[in-house]
C-alpha cells in the first residue's frame, strides 16, 4: 500500500479500472469467440448448400465421389475438409489422404432431418483438435447413397477472438488513460495539494510563523482547513496573552522585589537603623504576603485552565457563604475602620444591619466550595480595599436571579469604577484605579470572572448611587454537566 495520499488515490483509481478492462476483455472474448464460430459454421453451411440440388441429380455413387470431390478442390487452401456421410454413420471413401482428419465420433442426423436442412457444431476429430462443421442433408434418411455432405475446419474462433482484442484493446487503455489520468491528477491535487499545505503550515505551527490557508478542496478538506486556522488564530491570540500576561508578571514581581532588595540592603549595611529598621521589616513582610498572593493567584489561574473538570460541585448555602466571609474578613475590616456587614440587597446599603441581617434566597446551590471562597474573598478584599478607611462600608448579599439562578454582591461606597473601567474591571491585570486595586495582583476580578465561567455563570461590575461599586457573580444553582 503506498504510504502517500497521492500513490493511494492512483492505486484507488487504477485498481477498479484494470478490473473492469479485464472483466471487459472476457466478456468481449467470449463473445467475439461465439461469433467467430458462428460465421464459421455459416461459411461452412452456404458451401453445402451450393451443391445440394447436385446431388439431388446424382444416381450412382460415384457420382456423389465426383461432385463431393469437385467440392473439395473449390475449397482447397481454404482449410475447409469435405466429407459424405451415411445414414448409419459410417463415412464415403473419398481417398483422403492420411493428414485429412474426421470426427471421432459419428455426427447424428435426425432422423426428420429433410434435404437442405443443416446440422452444425463443433466436435473433436481424429487429429486430436477441436473442428466447427456444418452437415448439410442431402437424402431422406430411407434414401441410398450419402444422407449428408460434412464440411469442417479447425476451430480458430478463439485465436481470431484474441487478435481482434490486442487490436482494440490499446485503443481503449488508450482512451481509458486520456479520460482517466486527468481526473486522477485533479482528484489527487484537489485533495493532496491542500493536505501537503496543512501538513507545512503545522509544521511551522510551533514556530509562530502561521498564515491563513486558502480554503479548497473537498467539503471534508475545507472543513478540515477551516479548523486549522480557527485553531492557529487561538493559538497566536493564546501566545499573544502569554506574552502580556508574562510582560505583567516581570512588571508585578519586579516592584515588590525592588522594595524588599532596598530594604534588606538597608538593613545589611545599618542604614536602617530604630523606627527605620522596624518599617523595613514591616514593608518586607508586606511586599512577600504580596508575593505569595500573586502565587497563590496563578496556582487558580492554573486550576481555572482545567475549566469544569477542575471543579468539585457540593450543595453550598448562600447564608452560610456570608457569614463566614464575613468571620474571615471581620478582624481586617475593624482595623481598617470598615464595616462589613450582610444585608438584604433590596432593601439597599442604607438599611444595612451589622448584626445577623437576612439574606433574600438563601437556599442552596450546587457549586465548589473552594472556588465560591476564592469568588468572596477576591471581591470583599478588592472592597475593602476601595472603602474609605475609616468610616467605610462593605455590603454582602445573595439574591434570587432570574431563571433559577444565585447572585452574590459585594457593594461598597468608595470612589466607584472611573469612566469606562467597569467593562475592562475583570481583564488580568487590569488596575484602571490604584484606590480599587490596592496593593492585589491585578487578577484578583479576572479569577472571579473565570471561576463563574467555569460553573456557567457571569460576572458584573458596575457603580451605584449615590457613591460606590458593586460587582456581583450571577451562577445557575446546578453547574452544567461536565
Amino acid at each position: 500500500m503506498p504510504r502517500s495520499l497521492t500513490g493511494r488515490i492512483v492505486l484507488v483509481v487504477v485498481l477498479p479500472l484494470v478490473a473492469a478492462w479485464l472483466a471487459m476483455v472476457l466478456a468481449l472474448g467470449l463473445i467475439l469467440t461465439n461469433l467467430h464460430a458462428d460465421a464459421t459454421r455459416s461459411l461452412l453451411a452456404d458451401y453445402g448448400q451450393t451443391v445440394v440440388v447436385r446431388f439431388r441429380t446424382a444416381v450412382l455413387d460415384r457420382d456423389d465421389r465426383a461432385i463431393a470431390a469437385e467440392l473439395r478442390e473449390a475449397v482447397a487452401g481454404s482449410g475447409t475438409e469435405v466429407h459424405l456421410l451415411r445414414a448409419d454413420g459410417s463415412y464415403v471413401d473419398l481417398g483422403e489422404s492420411p493428414s485429412e482428419a474426421r470426427p471421432e465420433a459419428p455426427i447424428a442426423i435426425p432422423a426428420a432431418a429433410v434435404r437442405g436442412s443443416t446440422v452444425s457444431g463443433g466436435a473433436t476429430f481424429t487429429d486430436g483438435r477441436q473442428h466447427l462443421y456444418a452437415a448439410t442433408v442431402l437424402r431422406p434418411a430411407s434414401a441410398t447413397g450419402p444422407r449428408a455432405i460434412v464440411l469442417s475446419r479447425v476451430d480458430q474462433s478463439r485465436a481470431q477472438a484474441i487478435a481482434d482484442l490486442l487490436r482494440a484493446l490499446p485503443l481503449v487503455v488508450l482512451l481509458s488513460a486520456i479520460i482517466g489520468l486527468p481526473l486522477v491528477l485533479f482528484l489527487a491535487r484537489s485533495v493532496g495539494g491542500p493536505l501537503r499545505r496543512l501538513a507545512e503550515a503545522t509544521a511551522d505551527l510551533p514556530r509562530g510563523d502561521h498564515h491563513p490557508l486558502p480554503i479548497e478542496g473537498p467539503a471534508e478538506v475545507r472543513e478540515l482547513t477551516a479548523r486549522f486556522n480557527a485553531m492557529a488564530e487561538e493559538l497566536e491570540s493564546a501566545r499573544t496573552r502569554e506574552a502580556a500576561l508574562l510582560a505583567d508578571l516581570r512588571h508585578d514581581l519586579r516592584t515588590p522585589l525592588t522594595v524588599i532588595g532596598g530594604y534588606a540592603t538597608a538593613l545589611a549595611d545599618g542604614t536602617a537603623v530604630g523606627e527605620d529598621a522596624t518599617r523595613a521589616a514591616r514593608t518586607i513582610g508586606e511586599e512577600a504576603a504580596r508575593l505569595e498572593r500573586l502565587v497563590d493567584e496563578l496556582g487558580a489561574v492554573e486550576r481555572l485552565r482545567r475549566g469544569p473538570e477542575g471543579l468539585r460541585p457540593e450543595p453550598v448555602d448562600a447564608r452560610e457563604l456570608l457569614h463566614s466571609s464575613v468571620e474571615r474578613f471581620g478582624a481586617a475590616a475593624g482595623a481598617a475602620g470598615i464595616e462589613l456587614s450582610i444585608v438584604d440587597d433590596d432593601a439597599g446599603p442604607d438599611d444595612a444591619d451589622a448584626g445577623d441581617g437576612q439574606t433574600a434566597g438563601t437556599a442552596a446551590f450546587v457549586a465548589d466550595r473552594g472556588a465560591m471562597e476564592r469568588i468572596m474573598a477576591n471581591l470583599i478584599s478588592n472592597a475593602l480595599a476601595a472603602a474609605p478607611s475609616p468610616g467605610g462600608h462593605v455590603w454582602l448579599s445573595a439574591t434570587d436571579g432570574p431563571d433559577d439562578r444565585v447572585v452574590l454582591a459585594v457593594t461598597d461606597d468608595g470612589p466607584g469604577f472611573p469612566p469606562g473601567a467597569a467593562a475592562r474591571a475583570f481583564e488580568r491585570f487590569y488596575r484602571a484605579d490604584p484606590a480599587r486595586a490596592g496593593q492585589g495582583s491585578g487578577l484578583g476580578l479576572a479569577i472571579v470572572r473565570e471561576f463563574a465561567a467555569a460553573h456557567g455563570g457571569t460576572a458584573h461590575a458596575e457603580n451605584v448611587a449615590p457613591r460606590g461599586a458593586r460587582v456581583s457573580v450571577v451562577l445557575p444553582r446546578i453547574p452544567p454537566a461536565r
